[in-house]
């Protein structure tokens, strides 16, 4: 479904990004993971086309998409959310999403059935009481949820979820993670998604992907991964991947 060819980015004499291979299969949970640094935000902003790659290539559905624009891979139904929430702080909780719903992939769709939707999906998302508040009356968790809920306006096919977990208690994190299976069983979306919470990156994926300073160190199930020397290594140092 989504696929990269030796993606590299850089920033100055700085490779974020170096040669990164990776594909997404339709209906996936896939994570990816690596320390600060190692260039996770980076390919996301990559693939919805924030930064130009500056070598490599992007499909999406089979067509190549390296060049195109953020609005035009959106349309094509590459959604995503961010680590810094950054929802629209003027407009209640309805506005917010029914403004991702008129500028979406549905087509001549008007306001009145655009807030119906974005009320939708505020009580899939968990948040269909505050749905008159603004954003700056939420706490973490439901302001996690609003960003999630702005990034299903658009009805996308793939989903990236950047650090949706970060800050969350575990009884929080634990309804993320039902959420995070609910979008997929509902809509069908496809879920690509980094995390440094790895009681939800193990429990949510069936794959995992791992960068390092811009390179991927390795791919596979949790488990693997999870005993992977080079991983432990990555995170805990070399000396703790010995013991």
């Amino acid at each position: 479904m989504l696929e990269g060819k030796k993606i590299t980015k850089r920033f100055g004499g700085l490779t974020a990004l170096s040669d990164v291979d990776f594909e997404v299969r339709r209906s996936e949970i896939v994570g990816l993971i690596g320390p600060n640094g190692s260039g996770k935000t980076t390919l996301f902003n990559v693939i919805s086309g924030i930064y130009a790659p500056d070598g490599g290539d992007l499909f999406f559905e089979n067509q190549k998409i390296t060049n195109l624009l953020p609005y035009k891979r959106a349309r094509m139904g590459i959604g995503r959310t961010f680590q810094i929430v950054r929802p629209l702080t003027g407009l209640n909780l309805i506005e917010n999403v029914a403004t991702g719903v008129l500028y979406g992939r549905q087509k001549k769709i008007g306001s009145r059935e655009a807030r119906e939707r974005a009320l939708e999906i505020l009580s899939f998302t968990g948040l269909s009481d505050r749905a008159r508040k603004l954003p700056s009356e939420l706490i973490l968790e439901d302001r996690k949820r609003l960003e999630i809920a702005r990034a299903l306006a658009l009805h996308p096919e793939i989903l990236l979820l950047d650090e949706v977990f970060a800050g969350l208690n575990p009884t929080e994190i634990s309804s993320a993670i039902e959420l995070t299976f609910r979008i997929r069983e509902k809509y069908g979306t496809t879920i690509f998604m980094i995390e440094h919470v790895m009681k939800a990156i193990m429990n949510t994926c069936s794959r995992i992907i791992v960068l390092n300073f811009g390179i991927k160190l390795t791919e596979g199930s949790p488990d693997e991964v999870a005993n992977n020397p080079e991983v432990i290594s990555a995170y805990l140092g070399a000396a703790y991947a010995k013991c």
